[in-house]
């Protein structure tokens, strides 16, 4: 094991730890509006910490941008093991897909960097081991129960997480929760038996389907 490696695994002090987690949460908000052009003086200067206290943690943007995706697949692997732990198998799955959406939603410049960078191509494969067994167990626990239809497979949440995630971001600002009307929608579609259909929220105007279809191909106007 090389001497960086050593540091990287030996338990941060208190303020080092509280610094690094500043400068991920500005690293965060500077990727989502800059893109990867950004750089860790951007960074520092977000973060309100020295250079040098940056570069201490993260030498270069790959290890920073690495750091963030990591971020990114614990939370929502944590989120899916609270989500299996319901006593409701369904509530669990709703609970998870909206809390994962509602993060994705709120940030989908990082979202789009993080997917997008070329720093984190290798590791979706690794990432994808360590959040699949939750959500296999979340789609078996509420199939088992008889509430999600039993023909869904993990890949059919991943691309209908991508779909709804799409209505986030600045282009729908106007009507931040589109995402979950549309979300509401495929739930009707996923769950085996419901007695109405749920309520939905307001649905969108021409100005917010137009601004999300220039969003969606990187037009400005």
């Amino acid at each position: 094991m090389t001497s960086s490696e050593n540091a990287e695994s030996r338990p941060l002090r208190a303020d080092a730890a509280k610094n690094r987690e500043k400068i991920l949460e500005a690293a965060g908000r500077v990727f989502a509006e800059r893109g990867l052009e950004a750089t860790l003086d951007d960074i520092a200067e977000a973060a309100d910490v020295g250079v040098a206290t940056v570069y201490r943690r993260f030498p270069d943007k790959e290890s920073l941008v690495t750091a963030l995706f990591e971020h990114a697949i614990d939370d929502i692997t944590e989120l899916a093991l609270q989500a299996g732990e319901s006593e409701d198998s369904w509530d669990g799955f709703v609970w998870f897909m909206e809390e994962v959406l509602q993060r994705q939603c709120d940030n989908r410049g990082l979202r789009d960097v993080i997917i997008g960078s070329p720093y984190t191509h290798d590791r979706i494969a690794t990432a994808k081991l360590r959040i699949s067994p939750a959500i296999a167990r979340l789609i078996g626990r509420a199939q088992d129960d008889g509430h999600l239809r039993p023909d869904v497979v993990e890949a059919d949440i991943l691309v209908l997480e991508m779909m709804i995630s799409s209505l986030g971001g600045p282009a729908n600002q106007p009507q931040s929760n589109l995402w979950r009307r549309h979300l509401a929608i495929v739930l009707d579609g996923l769950v085996v038996s419901r007695s109405a259909p749920c309520m939905l929220p307001e649905g969108p105007t021409e100005d917010v389907v137009m601004a999300a279809l220039r969003a969606s191909k990187g037009l400005r106007h």
